[in-house]
């Protein structure tokens, strides 16, 4: 019989596939440029939207990785605009292939959280916000956080479904 913590972490496992999916779909059908276009002043784009999704993704498969490796890790809080190198990968002006990069870091990581036994999903880390969390914990806030940059995606293209003038032109 399954127990309730690990029917919770394989629906984590299976959220954070539908959330992959949903990027996938808000993103499909339009080219570089248009997902590189912001259609709120000063608010991420699309193309912006999914580069913090894969940053953060990297950052917290770090984390897991030292949450692995050493007891109790402290972590610092992270804020993208303080963050150089995402800040460089803006500026390279990414698109699809940002996108395919993501769908398949994301499968590989789903994957890999597949393969955690009970107790590892139980190691802990420590964090200035969160106090000492478990990997579990993280995962959660991943899927979380990442439901709400996907539902910023989903309004953010309503213009270019629609066919309206964006901010920039």
């Amino acid at each position: 019989m399954i127990d309730d913590q690990d029917r919770a972490r394989r629906e984590l496992v299976a959220r954070l596939r539908q959330l992959a999916s949903d990027v996938r779909r808000l993103t499909a059908g339009f080219d570089d440029l248009t997902l590189r276009r912001r259609t709120v002043a000063e608010q991420w784009s699309l193309i912006e939207l999914v580069c913090h999704l894969r940053v953060v993704q990297q950052l917290f498969e770090g984390r897991i990785d030292a949450m692995l490796e050493r007891d109790a890790p402290a972590f610092d809080s992270y804020a993208p605009e303080n963050d150089a190198a995402f800040a460089t990968l803006i500026a390279s002006h990414p698109g699809h292939e940002e996108v395919q990069r993501f769908l398949a870091d994301r499968d590989r990581f789903t994957r890999r959280l597949e393969t955690l036994t009970p107790d590892q999903w139980q190691r802990i880390g420590r964090h200035p916000t969160f106090g000492i969390f478990e990997i579990q914990f993280l995962v959660e806030y991943m899927a979380h956080h990442e439901a709400h940059h996907v539902y910023q995606m989903f309004t953010r293209r309503v213009p270019f479904v629609r066919g309206e003038k964006m901010v920039n032109e």
